[in-house]
């Protein structure tokens, strides 16, 4: 997946389309392939995720996505400023290259692929981070002494429940408020972690609950 450098122009089917520079064409399927080759099995994301993460760019003014039936346009903005940058880095890279040896150049290629796993630890949206935050407010009802914890995997967790076990959000947001208010779960459920463990354990025993003391708020939890 790489944008344009110069004008030109691609055919998809039977149509011919012109491309600028800074303008490359993508769908679904292939912005997945793309952005997950290489990457570990149990680290590479759905294409709902990756396309969910191309809109975010597209909202923070990053980048333009001209959409149709069957593929889509991304344009990236300030598409030249970052080739000026780019190229000055690589004439940097190559002088500095020159001096190293083979050693050196094997533990900075090591350094990098450290960076990329790091980085790409804890992986989530607005939407996780959100829900997130939201459950550790209400466990501060509870316990306002309750220690911060790192939102970015509880972020995380959040999406695994969401796109590896097939949880939703009402599901997840219900479950959360309701251990805060359960005297036994709300000291025993305080983390998404734990959240994930015990879901299907939680379900059960919400809906033994909601059998005794029916009410107008239940919903489906399956």
């Amino acid at each position: 997946m790489k944008a344009s450098h110069k004008k030109r122009e691609q055919i998809i089917g039977n149509q011919m389309i012109e491309l600028e520079e800074g303008q490359f064409i993508t769908g679904r399927q292939s912005l997945s392939n793309d952005l997950n080759r290489g990457v570990k099995p149990k680290l590479q994301q759905s294409e709902i995720t990756w396309w969910r993460y191309l809109n975010n760019l597209e909202k923070w003014g990053m980048l333009n996505i001209k959409r149709t039936t069957k593929y889509s346009i991304i344009s990236i903005i300030k598409w030249s400023d970052y080739q000026e940058s780019e190229q000055q880095m690589n004439n940097k890279r190559t002088t500095d290259e020159q001096q190293m040896n083979t050693n050196k150049n094997v533990e900075n290629v090591e350094n990098v692929e450290n960076v990329k796993k790091y980085s790409r630890k804890y992986i989530y949206d607005d939407t996780h981070l959100s829900m997130a935050e939201s459950f550790y407010n209400k466990i501060l009802e509870n316990n306002p002494n309750n220690k911060k914890p790192n939102f970015e995997k509880w972020a995380n967790e959040i999406r695994l429940m969401m796109e590896r076990d097939g949880r939703n959000e009402e599901q997840i947001t219900y479950l959360m408020n309701w251990v805060q208010q359960d005297d036994f779960e709300m000291s025993n459920v305080m983390s998404p972690d734990k959240l994930r463990k015990r879901f299907d354990q939680l379900i059960m025993k919400v809906k033994k609950q909601k059998s005794k003391t029916p009410s107008k708020e239940d919903f489906d939890l399956t």
